[in-house]
């Protein structure tokens, strides 16, 4: 019996190549991923060194089961940066780039890279998703970037960053200011405040207010006279893009205000195809005192600060050292190494369904289409435009009809907030209504709805007094439910009904279980956190 055998497709190989931009210390893959990119079914080249500047040698690739050759050759090359020239010559046809290729602001590359008949995946074009979040290498670098900014600006700071009182005298905590509380600026705004600074940051989005606060952090609010809708912050896409005239205004007194009472100042702001724009004036730098600190992380970009060179460190005559690394994310490698690497092979693994080792890739996905920017020689970008879930709220509202909008307002509004008149009105049924129960009711009654309204308030006190820390969000509940029934268990155990009394033992053993088994749980759980030896 004969019939027709589907064709065997080999394994694509995936190329792994060193950096050739100078001062570059990443790798697109790590041991640990390759090890990932083998059980997608693919074959794993890796030039040789190209791991070293990570601290990851070739003989570390060997072991996870990759094979150091020619890279180039291979069928997907992954790689960080975008490719040089003769790196784009390198590449054989009909093969996939992987690379951060920033489409919208290299044209001629595109251009370049679809002569060579290839495919091209963008990794900074990654569309602003939940679904995608795992892909986003923009995220993942910011946010090792914003941590490193702080540890450069300590590292020039001459001072300590936290606050102490010694036998030498009183040191005054660093003040740090954090412009822009996206993920690079969330980043630094943890990293300042967990070595003690005291940490302010503004933003466009005022919903952010919150996770400042969460780090640690002071949220400066930038007031205008018009609407907060128009003030800029996020765009449709998840970006952020340029503010208004009357913001910007603002802002800058804003900034002059923060540098004249700061000691160190780390900028963030970005808006993508666009210059960084200019957030901090030489007159506010001039502001500064001396040995003051400016990070300006938006340095590649053009900078956020007057003043700053991209890959140098200023320092200007009133004694303010302007640092404008644009490789802070490579200053920790093996780290943004990991992170890169993961984030690769999380794109991978989308465009290869079968897990079998062959690249497939489907434009009816939004994510696999927005980082599609050369298709098989075509240039693709860019993408049609994807809408986000967390745009605001204010231009969903636009789009709505007005009985949607009156729907929503309703549904959204608080309830009135009670005047104390109408609450010493409700209180007083409330004594009214249990004075009739008390008197009217049977004396049996009457008697279990004390010992129950003992209970309560008993039981809530005796819970409420014990320490936060020893209390799960549920354990919270379920404690001051068990204190309550413990409590009158414990009244009623005396009575003279053999039946009462049974079940009042039942009830006070099972809740004293519950609430003693449950600290024991939680005291269990808090020292795995704890600093001493365990025991």
């Amino acid at each position: 019996m004969t019939g027709h055998q589907p064709a065997h497709h080999p394994p694509q190989r995936v190329g792994v190549v060193a950096e050739s931009t100078p001062s570059e210390t990443r790798v697109a893959a790590t041991p640990s991923t390759v090890r990932l990119l083998l059980d997608l079914g693919y074959e794993v080249v890796v030039e040789s060194g190209a791991g070293g500047a990570s601290g990851f040698d070739d003989q570390a690739y060997t072991e996870a089961g990759a094979r150091i050759g020619e890279a180039w050759a291979a069928d997907v090359v992954l790689k960080v940066n975008a490719p040089s020239a003769e790196e784009i010559a390198s590449l054989p046809a009909a093969s996939t780039l992987v690379a951060l290729i920033a489409p919208a602001q290299r044209p001629e590359m595109l251009a370049a890279l679809a002569a060579r008949d290839v495919t091209v995946l963008a990794l900074d074009a990654v569309p602003r998703i939940s679904r995608a979040q795992s892909m986003d290498v923009l995220s993942s670098m910011a946010n090792i970037a914003g941590y490193r900014a702080v540890i450069e600006a300590a590292h020039v700071f001459g001072r300590f960053f936290t606050g102490q009182v010694t036998a030498a005298g009183k040191v005054p905590p660093a003040k740090v200011l954090v412009a822009g509380a996206g993920v690079a600026g969330l980043a630094a705004i943890g990293a300042a405040s967990s070595l003690g600074a005291v940490v302010r940051a503004t933003d466009p989005r005022p919903e952010v207010a919150d996770q400042v606060r969460s780090l640690g952090g002071e949220y400066l609010p930038v007031d205008t006279v018009r609407e907060k809708s128009e003030e800029g912050g996020e765009s449709t896409d998840g970006y952020a893009r340029a503010t208004s005239a009357d913001y910007d205004r603002a802002a800058a007194e804003l900034y002059h205000a923060q540098a004249r009472d700061v000691d160190i100042i780390i900028t963030t702001a970005l808006i993508p195809g666009r210059p960084a724009p200019r957030l901090v004036t030489a007159a506010d730098v001039a502001a500064m005192g001396s040995g003051s600190v400016i990070v300006d992380m938006a340095a590649a970009q053009g900078g956020n600060v007057e003043g700053t060179i991209a890959g140098r460190t200023v320092v200007t005559d009133n004694g303010v050292t302007i640092i404008g690394y644009t490789d802070l994310a490579s200053r920790l490698p093996a780290q943004a190494s990991q992170l890169f690497g993961t984030n690769l092979v999380n794109l991978l693994r989308l465009i290869t369904p079968g897990k079998d080792g062959r690249t497939v890739i489907d434009f009816d996905d939004v994510v696999q289409r927005t980082v599609t920017v050369v298709r098989a020689g075509t240039v693709t970008w860019p993408p049609p435009p994807v809408t986000v879930s967390a745009a605001p709220a204010s231009t969903q509202a636009q789009t709505q009809t007005p009985s949607a909008v009156s729907t929503a307002a309703a549904v959204d509004a608080k309830p009135p907030r009670l005047t104390p008149a109408r609450r010493f009105g409700l209180i007083g049924l409330g004594m009214l209504a249990t004075f009739l129960l008390v008197a009217f009711a049977p004396a049996q009654l009457a008697e279990n709805f004390t010992v129950f309204a003992l209970a309560v308030v008993i039981g809530y006190y005796v819970i409420g007094k014990v320490h936060h820390s020893l209390h799960t969000p549920l354990m919270s509940v379920t404690n001051a439910i068990s204190g309550i029934v413990v409590i009158g268990a414990l009244v009623q155990i005396g009575r003279e009904s053999t039946l009462v009394t049974v079940l009042s033992f039942v009830a006070i053993l099972l809740t004293s279980v519950n609430i003693f088994g449950g600290f024991a749980v939680t005291r269990r759980m808090l020292s795995m956190f704890s600093r001493g030896e365990p025991r």
